[in-house]
């Protein structure tokens, strides 16, 4: 055993082929990938990386295998399940690539089209660091057969489904039984999302972030119990620790709205994507997928490599990154959330499709008014430009028909609502109202002066009750799987635990010409009106709530439909200029206008990458933090 010193755990115990994983080239790359991607550039303390929290997953893996293990002998995990489960904690983010999910979720989507998932490339990278540095010898010695433990590891890494692992009830190519299915909700869990994986970056995420951390994973880990769900061995939790479930979930929500979508964070996602896009093809970043050895070594350290390039065929590239790191970002103009009933999600068996749908039923049985109203929504369809009924598939149609008739319902008919229909009427709005109401400049602006982008968050799967999946038994029958409604919880519970944001920004940034950026400021202050405007006459828009906004980088939210607090006009010069930052020491620190100034230099932003410890970091995993931060302390 060899032990780390973790921020967040504690003394961390590792077995010792564990430690020599960690100390390849392979995983030694985890380092350079930062666990919130470019959120750093809005949160200072998020420097944390997927190196430490790959080390935080394999110790909460081995806790919770053990505490199984003592409180259940007669499921008979041995130490080789053990082991193997710890593994594929340690490894399972090891294909992550720059940035983490803005890699996968953003970039590689617009390049390479198709179903690649970093949980396949950390499977391969892996495979790749087994057969580089010689570790089956080490796997032997520590009891494992590398032939078949190697795919089993695999697995819990791909996120394997449970159906899949119990199609045949027995894993002949592995030689364990269908009884020990459970394994694979440790790391990932794909029933209900309640996993070592979470309970890690959720922790430490807020710790780095300096976001309040409700959620107690420990009573989770001690509760946890294997019992039959459905005939079919199941981890399930004691039921007095529901509300911590949902406390769990909460807290991811917490992160998503706070920080992982916070509306400077997302648009800097946004341009780092054009930047890859812009560099792919002399860089040729996303063929490394095919070649773990090339994949070695793409990190984070892409920003400065493209940054810092002498060919002239990144200056388009090079120009926006300048822009990241000098702050000149496209304005924020406004959010709202949208109306969740004329939003709708299907999903297919394949592959959950987010399509927003507006469906009519009629309630009652006369069929002369069924078919008048048919007729009535056809014509609608047909003369409103948000309905796409020409995507509508026939598999969706025959399952809204069951649906409808087990309601005791009549379907008249569904559209596909058109997304780009909704940006294009909003972004014509307010390019016309600019135009006509604006006082300075010369050039008349158009759609391409304004970015829309529509978002969703939630507590977990779309559309799902956070505990529907989850069972729980009682201290009187603790081999006995039960689920609970949520207002057994508490009714004080929400009703949605999904939302869907609509965001506006303003492309042109501010110059170092007094001119040109009070023709900017006017033109964002009447979008904003614009947007408002727009909020209150508009269908898609959830009206009767408030959308938390937030008024700051790394600030805590206000509550309004659309936030404009940046040509508030009635506000003081000082404090419209200045910023708030979210520190994890301080909390939140406001600093004065010409400090903010001096941070948004090239020469200050040098300090994010300077390590306040130096070399440290090699021997205390979270000792990740930089000059940067320490200097706004």
């Amino acid at each position: 055993m060899k032990i780390f010193n973790d921020p967040i755990h504690g003394h961390i115990e590792l077995h010792l082929l564990l430690v020599k994983m960690i100390d390849t080239p392979q995983f030694q790359r985890l380092r350079h990938i930062k666990q919130l991607g470019s959120k750093y550039l809005v949160y200072p303390g998020a420097t944390h990386t997927r190196f430490e929290h790959s080390i935080g997953v394999a110790y909460l893996a081995r806790c919770l295998v053990e505490s199984l293990q003592e409180n259940q002998p007669e499921l008979n995990i041995t130490e080789e399940d053990s082991l193997c489960v710890q593994i594929a904690a340690l490894c399972h983010d090891m294909g992550h690539g720059p940035f983490s999910h803005l890699f996968d979720g953003m970039f590689i989507p617009e390049v390479r089209p198709g179903k690649w998932k970093h949980e396949e490339a950390s499977v391969e990278m892996f495979k790749h660091m087994i057969e580089k540095n010689n570790l089956k010898k080490a796997m032997k010695e520590s009891g494992l057969n590398p032939d078949e433990d190697i795919i089993f590891i695999g697995q819990l890494i791909r996120k394997e489904p449970r159906e899949t692992v119990l199609k045949f009830k027995v894993f002949s190519i592995f030689q364990r039984s269908a009884e020990k299915a459970f394994l694979y909700e440790i790391v990932a869990n794909k029933v209900n999302g309640i996993d070592v994986d979470k309970w890690d970056y959720l922790a430490r995420d807020c710790y780095y972030l300096g976001i309040p951390n409700g959620f107690d994973h420990q009573r989770l880990l001690k509760s946890a119990r294997v019992c039959k769900v459905n005939g079919e061995k199941q981890i399930c939790f004691r039921d007095k620790v529901a509300d911590n479930v949902y406390g769990m979930f909460h807290t991811r929500y917490t992160l998503h709205r706070q920080a992982l979508q916070h509306k400077i964070g997302y648009i800097i996602d946004v341009k780092i994507t054009e930047v890859l896009k812009e560099a792919d093809d002399m860089l040729k970043i996303s063929d490394a997928l095919f070649d773990m050895e090339k994949y070695t070594n793409l990190t984070d350290h892409i920003f400065d490599q493209i940054l810092n390039h002498s060919s002239p065929k990144l200056k388009e590239a090079q120009k926006i990154l300048e822009g990241i790191t000098n702050r000149h970002l496209p304005k924020f103009i406004g959010e709202a959330r949208l109306n969740e009933d004329t939003l709708k999600v299907t999903s297919h068996k394949q592959s959950k499709l987010y399509e927003w749908f507006v469906r009519v039923y009629y309630k009652k049985t006369d069929q002369d008014v069924q078919q008048r109203a048919k007729e009535c929504f056809q014509q609608w369809c047909e003369e409103v430009n948000f309905t796409d009924s020409g995507t509508f598939s026939n598999h969706i149609f025959d399952k809204i028909l069951k649906m409808a008739d087990k309601r005791q319902l009549k379907f008249i008919g569904e559209a596909q609502l058109k997304e780009d229909k909704i940006k294009e009427e909003l972004k014509e709005k307010i390019v016309n109202e600019c135009n006509e109401k604006r006082t300075s400049g010369s050039s008349a602006l158009d759609d391409k002066d304004f970015d829309i982008y529509i978002l969703d968050m939630g507590f977990g799967e779309v559309g799902k009750e956070p505990i529907e999946n989850v069972h729980f038994y009682n201290k009187y029958n603790r081999d006995t799987a039960f689920k609970i409604e949520k207002n057994q919880v508490s009714s004080l519970k929400p009703k949605k635990f999904h939302e869907w944001l609509i965001r506006v920004y303003y492309k042109k940034t501010y110059q170092n010409d007094e001119r040109i950026e009070q023709h900017q400021k006017e033109v964002q202050q009447i979008a904003e009106e614009s947007f408002q405007n727009w909020c209150k006459e508009s269908d898609f828009v959830d009206s009767s709530g408030v959308s938390d906004i937030f008024a700051g980088e790394g600030t805590s939210s206000s509550s309004r439909v659309v936030a404009a607090p940046a040509t508030d006009k009635n506000a003081d010069k000082e404090t419209l200029s200045g910023k708030i930052f979210n520190d994890p020491i301080h909390g939140h620190i406001e600093l004065h206008p010409l400090l903010v100034k001096i941070i948004d230099t090239p020469q200050f932003q040098r300090l994010r990458h300077i390590k306040q410890l130096g070399g440290t970091y090699l021997v205390y995993p979270g000792a990740t933090h930089t000059r940067f931060e320490h200097s706004l302390g």
